[in-house]
């Protein structure tokens, strides 16, 4: 009986609310462009991305800059690598991650320096996908399920899963070892929709596409950093010295991939 009291208590405040509705004027205050860096060292090599943030009233500039000083720092080895923009503007190098290493990635601009530190976590196993469908009241998702292992011998692990339908981003999501079952974790993605014209090109999935899904162990401060920006906020800072956004990942980041056939998928 109270929970059919406050749901009647909700609707009436829901009412309330529509019966005042009026338009809001929202002035949002002119902010300086903010330097963005995207930095990731993997067990292939480093990647460096930096752009800076567009105001609300404008298009979104993608721009990749390249006026920049860049340098990664194994500081357990004591060795450096300076990273050079490739041609489409992302600084890369050939440091290889190594697990247990401390890294720190440093980025000199316009009279500005910033500097963020990771540490290189333990690899996880390669991750296996499968598909199926499953039944919605509107219709038939693809529901993929992204299978990897976590180390059972320790607490708070984080991880970043990040599928790419042929090559491009696609769709991410952030999970924690409390999803772990025996070692275990299941990452659950709802993608297309079988009937194609009510889905979003966004999210559509058509016969032959090739959906990559990729698993990064990250720190909590990365974690946090994730779940910040998912929710339109800025989240903790990573870097160190002059303010901007961004993040640097140390990470033995694992792929595997799954060519998309519908007809070949269990129902359930």
């Amino acid at each position: 009986m109270r929970r059919l009291i406050h749901s009647i208590q909700l609707i009436i405040v829901a009412l309330s609310f529509q019966a005042c509705e009026k338009e809001i004027d929202i002035s949002y205050k002119d902010i300086a462009p903010l330097t963005v860096i995207e930095g990731e060292l993997s067990l292939q090599g480093t990647n460096v991305r930096i752009t800076m943030t567009t105001p609300m009233d404008e298009p979104m500039d993608t721009t990749l800059l390249t006026d920049a000083d860049v340098t990664l720092y194994d500081l357990t080895e004591g060795t450096s690598e300076v990273l050079i923009a490739d041609s489409s503007g992302v600084f890369t190098g050939s440091m290889a991650g190594v697990t247990g290493h401390l890294y720190e990635l440093t980025v000199v601009r316009d009279g500005k320096s910033y500097s963020s530190r990771c540490e290189m976590a333990p690899p996880t196993d390669l991750p296996a996908l499968e598909f199926n469908w499953i039944k919605m009241p509107y219709d038939h998702v693809a529901v993929l399920q992204v299978t990897f292992t976590d180390n059972s011998a320790t607490d708070g692990d984080c991880f970043w899963v990040r599928l790419y339908r042929n090559g491009k981003a696609y769709m991410w999501n952030i999970v924690t070892d409390l999803h772990s079952t025996d070692g275990v974790i299941n990452d659950i993605f709802m993608t297309s929709r079988r009937d194609l014209d009510e889905e979003d090109e966004k999210t559509a999935l058509r016969d032959g596409d090739i959906v990559t899904a990729s698993v990064s162990p990250i720190s909590r401060d990365m974690y946090d950093y994730l779940e910040a920006i998912s929710s339109d906020s800025n989240g903790p800072e990573l870097f160190t010295g002059d303010f901007c956004l961004g993040y640097f990942l140390a990470s033995p980041t694992l792929s595997a991939s799954i060519t998309f056939h519908p007809d070949e998928i269990k129902v359930y």
